[in-house]
């Protein structure tokens, strides 16, 4: 029997990639500073010192190597999914940040092999069951195509949660045994 496909995001869903880029730009750019409750849209450039520019915020080198693990949940969590179901990394990347990421899943889930791991913005195109984001440029699209989708709540997602009302996961605890029922419904 074929197991379902559980799509994972990276970025803000298994780790904190705008908190860690805002310390960055805290520390570059003290004149402008940044506060994660302000990040109300993924477009952030009226909000950064000029020459903070999209690629300086999100391409620091050796950034996404540094991230945090989202919580003390989220490794345990995704093995026993990874044990469970077919699950998929599917991230949002530019080529210079593509083995960074890829570190950073070894590192801390080394369960997770290559064949499992997708950088691609456009996530529509992938077939899954269920999908895990925080971006509603994701869910979105998911929910129209009528795939079950879970929302990691951010500021920059709390107009679309407000429109859409998608089931949230605010935090890795008992992550799978909410995915199983999920998915029975």
């Amino acid at each position: 029997m074929k197991k379902p496909i559980i799509a994972v995001d990276m970025d803000d869903t298994i780790c904190h990639l705008v908190k860690r880029a805002i310390y960055h730009n805290n520390n570059e750019f003290p004149t402008h500073p940044l506060r994660y409750e302000e990040m109300f849209d993924w477009n952030s450039d009226h909000l950064r010192h000029p020459e903070s520019t999209h690629d300086v915020f999100f391409g620091r080198p050796g950034l996404y190597e540094e991230l945090d693990l989202f919580d003390e949940h989220v490794i345990e969590e995704m093995e026993k999914l990874h044990d469970a179901y077919d699950v998929i990394i599917v991230t949002a990347a530019q080529p210079k940040t593509i083995l960074e990421k890829w570190n950073w899943l070894q590192k801390h889930m080394p369960f997770i092999p290559v064949d499992n791991f997708f950088a691609c913005k456009r996530k529509n195109l992938i077939d899954y069951d269920l999908l895990i984001d925080d971006g509603p440029h994701n869910l979105v699209p998911a929910l129209e195509a009528g795939k079950k989708v879970l929302c990691i709540p951010h500021p920059w997602n709390l107009k679309a949660r407000e429109q859409y009302d998608f089931p949230l996961m605010t935090d890795w605890n008992n992550a799978k045994a909410r995915i199983d029922q999920l998915l029975q419904n």
